[in-house]
């Protein structure tokens, strides 16, 4: 409908058009927030564990079709050359032999067989039944003749009138604090695979049980990691109590160790006592508490890829798919290499920065204010210029690793565990965790069979890993 102005005069006509020029100045403003909010929570719905720091059991139904970072064809699927394959083959000595006889006479002329001999074999390997077994320890005593009484003394493990074995407590804790069932599964597999009826509480006795006989050999790997010249560290979320805790970690590439705390930044690395210790090179993904420690520092460049990949894929970001490409291209160079090339990679790397920069420049803060809040790219732009010596770390030192996958894959197993479980019921049964899975941990990567050494534990004698 046509509004008749007709009636108004040039005075009210101009203070009618001021008036709509403020109205769509306030509209346009109000335009463009609800465009950056808009693009904001796009943003935050397309992000998923391909493209940012989240986990994968965060993707739900709209988990992202696998794609590794590394290039094509710098490593193909299946077995790698040189690898020693896992094949079942056939034992010269088996326990068993059946034999399987032909018919006693020939089904054509019905004259008599004979001389049968072996023509094919095939092996079966099963496990045997399973059942417990009952070891009575009787203490017998004998009367001198000058009257005093001597009695004969029990095995040191022998401690209880009736008692669970080494082998029994051992596979508890395989089961509980590697392969990371519930409790309640566990004494139900005991039951099954060894018919002993055996509790929740007892479960959770010898968890406590096995904590308690490897303190001394997790502060010794504690020690270890603290003097290596370079480890990685991750914290991650753990719920104690419907209370959220910190489960922190530290690992090289030979040694693992887990600690606990219900605080998350420089607090917890004071009470566990390693970090603020620490003098070699320490890989991290930026976190501003690791950034505090008095050593050097080398940041974690998988972070950055999926950093990038998101900005690419999501933003079309240019130049971070040229950052994407010239940090695999750099990740795939030898160690020792020379300082010229080098030198045309970190020029390279400027200049990308630079086009970066160009497009999504730094918003200097107005007035008072200190800080401004910058873009996603942005902030990542500032990270990789301010601490560029940390980002090509992997490359000015051969020891160095490309990324934290040390650190990420030890917190992988007890976000397996919260998942399982949903949680733990007391910050005392995390820290049992936190001691079995470090000493665990630090074996399997050592090439260790870990039931043999959770035996042995519960036998008084753990067995130690290499700690150089």
């Amino acid at each position: 409908m046509k509004t008749d102005l007709s009636h108004l005069s040039h005075a009210q006509k101009d203070e009618l058009i001021h008036a709509l020029e403020a109205q769509v100045q306030a509209l346009t403003g109000q335009l463009l927030t609800l465009q950056k909010v808009v693009e904001k929570l796009q943003g935050q719905l397309a992000l998923n564990s391909k493209n940012s720091s989240k986990p994968p059991s965060s993707d739900g139904l709209n988990k992202p079709k696998p794609k590794s970072l590394r290039t094509a064809g710098q490593r193909p699927s299946g077995g790698q050359k040189g690898h020693q394959g896992q094949t079942l083959w056939q034992t010269q000595k088996p326990d068993f032999i059946e034999t399987h006889m032909p018919a006693e006479f020939c089904d054509l002329c019905q004259c008599s067989l004979t001389a049968a001999e072996v023509v094919e074999t095939c092996q079966v390997f099963d496990i045997p039944v399973v059942a417990a077994q009952v070891t009575e320890h009787r203490q017998l005593q004998a009367r001198c003749t000058c009257g005093k009484l001597h009695r004969g003394e029990f095995p040191e493990q022998v401690s209880a009138s009736v008692q669970y074995g080494p082998v029994v407590k051992a596979a508890m804790v395989h089961l509980t604090q590697h392969h990371m069932l519930p409790l309640q599964r566990t004494a139900e597999l005991i039951g099954d695979f060894f018919g002993l009826n055996v509790s929740q509480a007892t479960v959770l006795k010898t968890v406590d049980e096995g904590a308690g006989q490897l303190i001394s050999t997790v502060e010794n790997i504690k020690q270890a990691v603290q003097a290596s010249p370079v480890a990685g560290a991750d914290e991650t979320g753990m719920r104690v109590d419907k209370k959220l805790h910190w489960l922190h970690v530290a690992v090289t590439e030979h040694l693992t160790v887990l600690g606990s705390h219900a605080k998350r930044g420089q607090e917890a690395f004071d009470a566990l006592g390693i970090l603020p210790n620490f003098q070699g090179t320490l890989i991290h993904d930026g976190w501003r508490p690791y950034r505090a420690l008095n050593c050097q520092h080398g940041l974690c460049n998988a972070h950055h890829l999926r950093e990038l990949t998101y900005l690419f894929e999501e933003q079309q970001h240019e130049w971070a798919s040229n950052m994407i490409d010239l940090l695999k291209y750099a990740s795939y160079q030898p160690s020792a290499v020379d300082s010229v090339r080098l030198g045309h990679m970190r020029y390279a790397y400027d200049c990308i920065l630079a086009e970066g920069f160009m497009l999504y420049p730094q918003v200097e803060p107005q007035g008072t204010r200190r800080r401004v809040k910058q873009s996603k790219a942005t902030n990542l732009l500032l990270r990789l210029r301010e601490y560029a010596d940390d980002v090509w770390r992997f490359m000015s030192d051969p020891e160095v690793p490309f990324s934290n996958n040390w650190a990420e894959q030890a917190v992988r197993m007890p976000k397996v565990k919260q998942k399982v479980s949903g949680g733990f019921r007391t910050a005392n049964g995390l820290e049992s965790f936190c001691i079995i899975r470090s000493y665990l941990a630090t074996l399997q990567k050592q090439g260790a069979n870990l039931f043999d050494a959770l035996v042995k534990t519960f036998q008084g004698s753990p067995p130690q890993p290499r700690f150089s």
